[in-house]
């Protein structure tokens, strides 16, 4: 019998944790930490210890969950219409209202607590992504297409909260990550709402330019000429002085590509180009900030 309860409990705690992945966004959070303490590797060229990062990260990550979180609990009714959220714990009502609240709650505490930590304006920015992407940008989204460009900013700041906690203001190099971040988004999430327009239309989203029910082909245009703004963002580093010029030339290239991606999108304005696109974004972000960082290492 006691085998039986323990077994009863492991499940359930297991089912919680499931859920708190979840409503958190687990997977997308862990990629703005990363985002974030690779902004702080950049600025400090990698003299930074374990602590720091690990203060940094518990601290992002805090505030990022929260966000999304709330983020979930605004849209629980919404989630429920499409395939792609159903399941979050609060749209298939295997979590109560009131304790992703407190949950939600806890973490934006405990992420401006930490971020306080290192100085006053880190912990401003982190209120202001939570505030900006769950109260301004989630309600915008059933609205008008504009809300992409809000919900742009809070997705932004990361890389600017790294680089201001280790730096303490707001330097050149936090806004230019902030920039390459900002400018990445739009051909990374309307490549991804090209493949779930189906599924954001019927939950009454309003995230993509249409014409009466169907996509406008502006979307493609759009998504390529956000990425040739990424070109003069990879140039910036190298001119301030921050990184090696080299490394600019490589993050160039690396933009070049994500830019034709997104001109095969424009061009062909397809599942399979918008597919590409979208996976061509996962990569980009990540290989941007290992050159950024090793073109600040001294050994290089």
């Amino acid at each position: 019998m006691n085998k039986q309860v323990r077994s009863v409990a492991i499940s359930k705690s297991q089912t919680w944790w499931a859920d708190f992945g979840l409503l958190i966004k687990f997977r997308l959070t862990m990629l703005v930490v990363i985002t974030a303490l690779g902004a702080a590797l950049i600025a400090t060229g990698g003299a930074v210890d374990l602590l720091t990062l690990a203060l940094l990260g518990l601290g992002g990550f805090s505030i990022t969950a929260a966000a999304n979180a709330l983020n979930e609990i605004l849209e629980k009714d919404y989630d429920q219409q499409m395939t792609r959220t159903a399941n979050r714990p609060l749209a298939a009502g295997r979590m109560q209202v009131n304790n992703a609240l407190l949950i939600a709650g806890l973490l934006f505490v405990c992420g401006i607590i930490l971020l306080a930590l290192f100085n006053p304006l880190a912990s401003l920015l982190g209120a202001m992504s939570v505030v900006l992407y769950a109260f301004l940008y989630t309600p915008l989204k059933r609205v008008t297409p504009f809300s992409v460009f809000v919900g742009a900013i809070p997705g932004a700041l990361p890389m600017m909260i790294g680089v201001v906690a280790l730096e303490g203001s707001l330097t050149y190099l936090a806004l230019v990550l902030f920039a390459i971040q900002f400018f990445w988004q739009f051909p990374h999430f309307w490549s991804i709402g090209f493949l779930g327009f189906e599924d954001y239309k019927k939950a009454g989203y309003k995230l993509m330019p249409m014409t009466g029910d169907s996509l406008n082909r502006s979307l493609g245009w759009q998504c390529f000429v956000f990425s040739l703004f990424l070109i003069p963002c990879c140039v910036a580093p190298a001119l301030l002085g921050e990184i090696a010029p080299w490394s600019s030339a490589v993050a160039i290239l690396f933009s070049l590509v994500y830019t034709w991606y997104s001109w095969r999108l424009h061009v062909k304005f397809d599942r399979v180009s918008a597919r590409n696109l979208m996976f061509c974004s996962f990569f980009y972000l990540p290989l941007i900030l290992l050159t950024f960082y090793l073109g600040t290492a001294p050994w290089i």
